[in-house]
């Protein structure tokens, strides 16, 4: 592999949003502290009823490596995300990880997704390339997870086979160099929709196999209007850039037959 001349990664910020998730929360950034020790923790807490944000502050006050970020309410896990690339990036981290609160995505894993950071603008953690692999996951999650990434990956013409992943690295550089000003997705959408912007800012964009585990505790927060949001959003950008393709076809064409 070619190597780039791309500053080192020193100052790694793990996002976590959460919403009641008091019950996983402290053992996830035990394991992210074990995993990574140098990293910073950033708990990204919608006001949690069930008081995961007092018990995000009792971590926080042991720990100078743990901050806690409280928000209004619950307003989706995008605009989460956003307020903590917002935090990192202003505190002057290099890099930032997304990673759930659930247990799904394993701390022990990260160093992986760190090291090809390296070499890359974002990295994605994928269930869907050799290596990768999800448990306790029913038939029909599974098949509606791959058909999505599927559906995503030939209307938008990417090279990306897990888009709607959340473990994922991300350079702050990088970014910057998307813009998050116009990002209005929420869910897994918006993981779309970061990996759209970077692949059309012409960023390296790399996929490494992780294994998802379903959560043991608390309750899914994907629902039909996720699952709408997605599908609806995904299908107008791929328009658009068939869109994009023909116009583009149509004056070469034109170009062609002028000379």
């Amino acid at each position: 592999m070619t190597r780039t001349n791309r500053e080192p990664v020193t100052r790694v910020a793990v996002l976590i949003p959460t919403y009641n998730e008091r019950e996983s929360l402290p053992g996830v950034i035990s394991r992210v502290r074990a995993s990574v020790p140098t990293a910073g923790v950033v708990v990204l807490d919608d006001n949690s009823p069930d008081g995961t944000g007092a018990i995000a502050d009792e971590i926080a006050a042991a720990d100078p490596s743990v901050h806690v970020l409280h928000r209004p309410g619950k307003q989706g896990l995008g605009r989460a995300y956003l307020a903590g690339f917002d935090w990192a990036m202003e505190a002057g981290f290099d890099a930032v990880v997304e990673m759930d609160a659930d247990g799904s995505h394993q701390p022990e894993q990260l160093p992986s997704l760190l090291t090809a950071l390296e070499d890359a603008d974002l990295v994605i953690g994928s269930r869907w390339i050799r290596g990768g692999r999800v448990r306790n996951w029913p038939a029909q999650r599974k098949v509606l997870s791959v058909g999505a990434n599927l559906y995503t990956k030939v209307l938008l013409g990417m090279h990306v086979n897990d888009a709607t992943a959340g473990y994922r690295a991300y350079r702050t550089s990088a970014l910057r160099t998307i813009g998050l000003a116009g990002v209005e997705s929420q869910g897994y959408c918006f993981q779309v929709d970061l990996t759209v912007r970077a692949v059309r800012a012409g960023l390296r964009v790399v996929e490494v196999p992780i294994t998802f585990v379903e959560r043991e505790i608390g309750v899914s927060k994907m629902g039909k209007d996720i699952i709408r949001e997605a599908l609806t959003n995904v299908t107008l950008w791929g328009l658009e850039h068939r869109g994009r393709q023909v116009r583009d076809l149509v004056r070469s064409v034109r170009n062609r037959k002028r000379t």
